[in-house]
């Protein structure tokens, strides 16, 4: 795997990660991460047939 000095140099500045295969696997994580966010605001509002759900809150009695 051939990597980028540059960026491993500035990964590592804003993580304090020194080991290359941490700093790696953490990108990883992160991109993976990022794909699920993005997957699921993708979802949001794709059904047609959703109502909103009562957000309301029963309070307790006194």
């Amino acid at each position: 795997m051939i990597l980028d000095d540059t960026l491993l140099e500035e990964a590592r500045r804003l993580t304090g990660v020194t080991e290359k295969t941490a700093l790696v696997h953490e990108g990883l994580r992160a991109l993976i991460a990022r794909e699920h966010s993005s997957r699921l605001r993708r979802l949001a509002g794709s059904d047609p047939e959703a109502s909103v759900a009562d957000r309301s809150r029963r309070r307790p009695k006194p």
